[in-house]
């Protein structure tokens, strides 16, 4: 599909249909076109070839793939198979011709071919040129790449999609950008999680405390991968980039999930607030065809039931358009909430995931048990060391582990309640 101007300025990346990435769309072609940028990214000899072109005031046209299925639509030319160097494909870009070129770019198959696309072939293009490089890119799926001489520009076609190379002082800036964005939302996230934290241990959580962690935390998300497509193209030009958006991006996917995991509605309780009808996490469960579980090997179904429903919950969470994550009710929705008035005042009972996962050395097969057992966190909470004997795979030693884990939670959470 031709590439849409208005989507294309979208800043907000992500992992939706149709993603918006870099001033091109991506859709599903989006790997691939990623693996096609990096070919050309700064530092690569690759690009050091382009570049010169480029200084060169000359245009070229580069396939990449000597396959059969290219090799069916190029005639004239002569045969090279020579390893590939910036000077050489710098002086064979004199010629009108197109340069073929290895898959991995290693070598030079081919210089000076006339390409031969089927005419049929929908392009958006105008120059002769880009026009038979969208073409063989949308017939052959193969990375094509192109250097206007009139414009100096390098554009990237792989599939339906295309990508303009932008200079790399103007990435970094974008990524800069976004970076402080990142680090808005980071400390917004931060904040509404040890909150979260706090109100879960006094089992006084609502709705809208729940809404206020997956906000921030999705947007982190997202910026985070605006900036990872950015630092494809920069290539060794966004080292410092990457350390920065790496650390700022560490662990917040998956304590996205674990909140989702404690606090999505799934069949046993869809209808009722999140505390409601858990009793023993048992009654009325079925699966979500409608059948009664049965058990497999030992493994709980309602287990691998709610992360599925967590699975569903976090895509629908990305699929969010802007407008609607800032809309909390939305976010509610996504949990599986009824989006009426008042929705985000309804008491919430965490599961326990994500405080039974800052425990040291309790595994995630204990982890399921003790959920599986306890059903809320608030149950949790009141179980006794006998209790949590009765777990299995919870000795005496790991019984003690887990009480007092959580007991140092909820005094640190008194604490900080009064400082």
């Amino acid at each position: 599909m031709p590439v849409n101007p208005q989507v294309a300025e979208d800043s907000l990346g992500g992992r939706r249909a149709g993603a918006r990435w870099n001033d091109a769309v991506v859709a599903d072609d989006g790997d691939a076109l990623l693996e096609a940028l990096a070919l050309v990214a700064p530092g690569t000899r690759l690009r050091q070839g382009l570049d010169r072109v480029l200084q060169a005031k000359r245009g070229a046209i580069i396939v990449f793939g000597d396959d059969p299925a290219v090799l069916a639509i190029c005639t004239g030319g002569f045969v090279l198979d020579t390893a590939f160097t910036p000077e050489r494909l710098s002086e064979l870009a004199k010629m009108d011709g197109a340069i073929i070129l290895t898959a991995d770019a290693s070598r030079i198959a081919r210089a000076n071919v006339h390409l031969t696309p089927r005419a049929s072939i929908p392009t958006s293009e105008t120059g002769t040129r880009h026009r038979t490089a969208e073409r063989v890119a949308r017939s052959l799926d193969v990375p094509v790449v192109t250097v206007s001489e009139s414009m100096s520009t390098i554009t990237v076609y792989r599939g339906a999609a295309r990508h303009m190379l932008q200079q790399p002082g103007r990435l970094i800036d974008r990524a800069a950008q976004a970076i402080s964005a990142v680090e808005r939302f980071k400390s917004r996230f931060d904040v509404a999680l040890a909150l979260l934290s706090t109100l879960e241990v006094e089992d006084s959580v609502s709705v809208n405390d729940v809404v206020a962690v997956l906000q921030p935390g999705e947007m982190v998300v997202r910026f985070t991968e605006e900036v990872e497509g950015y630092l494809v193209e920069l290539g060794e030009d966004g080292r410092l980039i990457r350390l920065q958006i790496e650390e700022l991006g560490a662990g917040v996917e998956e304590t996205l999930r674990l909140v989702v995991l404690d606090y999505v509605v799934t069949d046993d309780v869809a209808g009722v607030g999140a505390g409601e009808g858990r009793e023993g996490g048992r009654a009325g469960w079925s699966s979500p065809n409608g059948e009664s579980p049965t058990r497999d090997a030992g493994r709980d179904p309602r287990a691998s039931a709610l992360k599925a429903r967590a699975d569903q919950a976090l895509a629908a969470l990305h699929d969010l358009s802007h407008d609607e994550l800032m809309g909390r009710t939305a976010v509610a929705a996504v949990l599986g909430f009824d989006p009426a008035p008042g929705v985000l005042d309804l008491p919430a009972e965490a599961r326990g995931y994500r405080l039974l996962h800052r425990l040291p050395r309790v595994s995630e097969a204990v982890i399921e048990r003790i959920v599986e057992r306890f059903a809320t966190l608030p149950r949790l909470m009141e179980a006794s060391l006998a209790d949590l004997e009765k777990v299995g795979g919870v000795g005496e030693a790991k019984a003690r582990s887990v009480k007092d884990g959580l007991s140092r939670m909820v005094e640190a959470s008194i604490l900080e309640r009064y400082e």
